[in-house]
């Protein structure tokens, strides 16, 4: 018994990658309707400044991401693939690339900000992305691997500009399919293609 308490007593730092895999549940929580705003904004700021896990924890504790799962915080390369990822942004920029991991489902909710999504060395493990855009301004660019193919039908654009071009290689094996759906209004959609290291 004294044990066990003691191993739960004791203190954990939170990384910036612990506070920034709450943050990406809670806006999946808000996305889904299982946050109000004023909900959101509170445990957001309070996991910007959690200093420990057991600081972040009661955070994300009655939000159920994967059922079964006992520990509110795992490593984002344990287990499946994330169900909704939320991205939102006002008058800002965003940047995602490296090996960050995709999601099944992908939300870009942004306004009169600079976007860029670059898909070519990302880590998944299923064949499409679905990438909501509910876009107002700014633009948009996704830099895809050859193999990776665009499927805009599914998009709206009004007052906006389409750039979506073919891949480097049309031989090159199909590895993911990505289909843009939701709508676009006064923004700039463009695709830039990785050239293969030769």
């Amino acid at each position: 018994m004294s044990e066990r308490a003691g191993v739960l007593g004791m203190t954990v730092r939170a990384s910036d990658a612990d506070r920034d895999q709450v943050i990406e549940q809670l806006r999946a929580a808000i996305a889904d309707g299982r946050l109000d705003p004023a909900e959101f904004d509170e445990r957001v700021d309070a996991a910007l400044t959690a200093r420990t896990l057991d600081a972040l924890t009661p955070l994300v504790t009655d939000l159920v991401v994967r059922p079964g799962s006992g520990a509110a915080l795992t490593p984002p390369s344990a287990g499946p693939p994330a169900e909704l990822l939320t991205i939102k942004e006002r008058h800002g920029s965003v940047r995602r690339d490296g090996a960050w991991e995709l999601p099944r489902r992908l939300e870009l909710r942004t306004k009169w900000s600079d976007v860029l999504l670059d898909l070519s060395t990302a880590v998944y493990s299923l064949p499409e992305l679905v990438i909501d855009l509910r876009v107002q301004g700014g633009d948009v660019e996704l830099v895809l691997a050859p193999g990776m193919m665009v499927d805009a039908n599914g998009l709206s654009a009004r007052h906006s500009t389409l750039s979506i071009s073919r891949g480097t290689t049309d031989h090159a094996p199909r590895t993911l399919h990505v289909h843009l759906i939701g709508r676009i209004r006064h923004a700039h959609l463009d695709t830039r293609w990785h050239s293969p290291t030769p």
